[in-house]
């Protein structure tokens, strides 16, 4: 279970991690340019029969509503069967989802639906909302990710910060996020810590840079890159 407080700006932050679990200055904003921004999105999933996104850290949801709000904005022609999987160690309660996402009234009808299945039981559950297949494992990611059997093509990698966190940007780690990444398939995360960009690396991806969102000054994404699988 969560356990959380809030901050003069009524953000939530993370007792367990002490850090806030999206930005104070635009969350809704940091999410669109870092996850989907940084994986090519609404772009890349347009004229795909289906698409998975996968994500380590849910915590408020942001991410999952902003890419919900993206794919419905789809022309119907271009949009594929969405599938999005997210691992949380440590789920929020309802009251605490709903306060966190209380500052967006544009994405106010979508959370009250996510919010009805808050919060979700232990292990994986799987879930049909908004019009899209939700799968979220609740636990350790390091034990639960290997039971996952999917492949995604983007990743979300929106752990608290690496300094705090460290368990969630682990090399072995990483290794398993590369294995579950289809060919061409790609990851973006918020943060350039040099440890993490070079876990990724040696699990296999191809990673670069992008100027960071607010004060941060570099973020990382990265590819699966289709030559590596001919090698």
């Amino acid at each position: 279970m969560a356990n959380v407080r809030w901050d003069e700006h009524d953000t939530p932050v993370s007792e367990h991690f002490d850090d806030p679990y999206y930005s104070r200055g635009d969350g809704q904003a940091e999410s669109r340019y870092v996850f989907l921004g940084g994986n090519d999105l609404p772009q890349k999933w347009q004229g795909r029969p289906n698409f998975t996104i996968a994500e380590l850290g849910f915590g408020t949801g942001l991410n999952f509503l902003e890419t919900v709000a993206a794919w419905q904005a789809t022309p119907e022609d271009l949009r594929p069967k969405l599938r999005y999987v997210s691992f949380e160690l440590y789920p929020l309660e309802r009251a605490e989802l709903e306060r966190a996402l209380r500052p967006w009234d544009d994405l106010k009808h979508l959370a009250s639906e996510l919010c009805v299945l808050w919060p979700p039981r232990p292990g994986w559950s799987t879930h049909h909302v908004l019009g899209v297949q939700l799968d979220i494992g609740v636990g350790d990611a390091a034990s639960i990710l290997p039971t996952w059997t999917g492949s995604a093509d983007a990743w979300y990698l929106d752990g608290f910060s690496p300094a705090k966190n460290p368990e969630l940007w682990q090399a072995e780690l990483m290794r398993d996020v590369f294995q579950r990444t289809v060919a061409g398939g790609t990851f973006a995360t918020f943060t350039a810590a040099g440890w993490v960009r070079r876990n990724l690396e040696a699990a296999g991806f191809d990673v670069g840079k992008m100027p960071g969102f607010g004060r941060k000054r570099e973020c990382l994404r990265g590819v699966r890159s289709v030559a590596s699988e001919s090698n």
